[in-house]
């Protein structure tokens, strides 16, 4: 497994707020939907409510 960088932004209640997570994840695609994932699970979002700006190794 690689480390990814994934950084981007989510909407928290008072608007939008930045992130930046260190990912284990066999490639960009695996990536991506953990970290959606985690998004999910932790905060309640939804996909349209976290964007992905850049995955990066």
């Amino acid at each position: 497994m690689t480390e990814f960088t994934v950084s981007g932004r989510w909407q928290a209640r008072d608007g939008w707020e930045s992130f930046e997570k260190e990912i284990q994840a066999e490639n960009e695609d695996v990536a991506t939907e953990r970290t959606y994932t985690e998004f999910g699970s932790k905060h309640g979002l939804k996909r349209t409510q976290v964007e992905i700006e850049e995955v990066a190794q």
